[in-house]
């Protein structure tokens, strides 16, 4: 993410830069005043120097006032109705695009004088990142990070629009904070501990399920700059199998294209996380299996040449079950994928 920026143009004009994903709903550049309000005819004013028009919003006391506003955010910007009565001069751009990009100044004015109040260096990002998670998983990790050796009043929000707007993380976890986390995700949640000297914000989410299938937004607050990131997560259930308990054997596929290199550990785990199979050194190895089905499972030769993983099991049982997990690993985890049995009783 951009480092902080700080503009010249007056000693009370500190910057700050608002990073977005272009295709979000909207982003907010904020802006807030703590001075004296002229007594005649004030007004707000953000512009944008290099376009011309450069008015981008203007707000005066009975309202917008946006004849001169340039064309390209015709119905796309607001400002708070009491923004001259609180201070609060932050401006809202909805469905932020890519040439949204550019410093912004965000003035007060009495029509005579003009002071400059904020500059914002607005940075709209093409992309988001896509997160998979198969049902089953026992977590997720979203990532998220920016600089390392983050500032001490850094804080940190992982929010959602949809279905509705909720909380999902947030840092600090002050106990208003912890009332605002959507009951959806309580005890559900967390971040690196030492996310401040790493810079790494990304949020794991336990037992994750098809309600958390969707868009998520990281916001970092530094000093001056909002820093944003997207990242969607899309939910894949297991394929189903589903037989009868009388059949002989039932094969439960796992098939890769990815290379796998010899010495590789191939193994599949159930829903309890028991060790259901195992091939490792070029064979079976029956010694790490559980008990129950030492003597019930078989995989193809070959599996790590051929990239068939898959397993027959044989007699199943309606208490066999529930959601089996294939990987396979050789230091870090080169494949896993996931298949839900479902065994009827006679």
């Amino acid at each position: 993410l951009n480092s902080h920026l700080v503009f010249s143009v007056s000693q009370h004009a500190l910057g700050g830069v608002v990073e977005v994903n272009e295709g979000a709903e909207s982003v907010l550049m904020p802006c807030i005043y703590s001075g004296v309000i002229p007594e005649d005819n004030p007004f707000l004013l953000w512009t944008r120097s290099d376009l011309s028009p450069n008015s981008v919003h203007l707000r005066r006391e009975n309202g917008d006032d946006l004849k001169n506003q340039n064309q390209r955010f015709r119905g796309r910007t607001s400002m708070n109705p009491d923004a001259l009565d609180t201070g609060n001069f932050s401006l809202t751009l909805r469905k932020p695009e890519q040439d949204d990009g550019g410093n912004y100044s965000c003035s007060i004015s009495d029509g005579v004088k003009e002071r400059t109040v904020k500059q914002i260096h607005l940075k709209v990002k093409v992309g988001q990142q896509e997160v998979e998670v198969t049902e089953g998983s026992g977590s997720v990790v979203l990532p998220c990070r920016t600089s390392a050796d983050l500032p001490e009043g850094t804080s940190v929000e992982w929010t959602r629009s949809e279905p509705r707007s909720m909380f999902i993380h947030v840092f600090p976890n002050t106990s208003k904070h912890f009332a605002q986390q959507d009951r959806l995700y309580r005890d559900r949640t967390e971040m690196s501990k030492d996310f401040l000297r790493t810079g790494d914000v990304s949020l794991t989410l336990m037992y994750p399920t098809h309600r958390d299938d969707g868009r998520y937004v990281c916001t970092v607050y530094r000093d001056q700059d909002v820093l944003r990131d997207t990242v969607v997560l899309k939910y894949i259930k297991a394929p189903l199998v589903k037989v009868d308990s009388g059949v002989k054997f039932v094969l439960l596929p796992c098939r890769t294209r990815v290379y796998l290199p010899g010495g590789a550990r191939v193994e599949w785990r159930d829903g309890e996380n028991r060790t259901v199979h195992v091939y490792q050194k070029g064979s079976d190895d029956p010694e790490e299996q559980n008990l129950t089905s030492r003597t019930r499972t078989r995989m193809n030769n070959d599996p790590l040449k051929t990239g068939d993983l898959s397993l027959t099991l044989k007699h199943p049982k309606p208490g066999d079950s529930g959601i089996y997990t294939c990987r396979v690993r050789k230091r870090v985890v080169l494949v896993m994928k996931r298949v839900h049995l479902q065994v009827k009783g006679q």
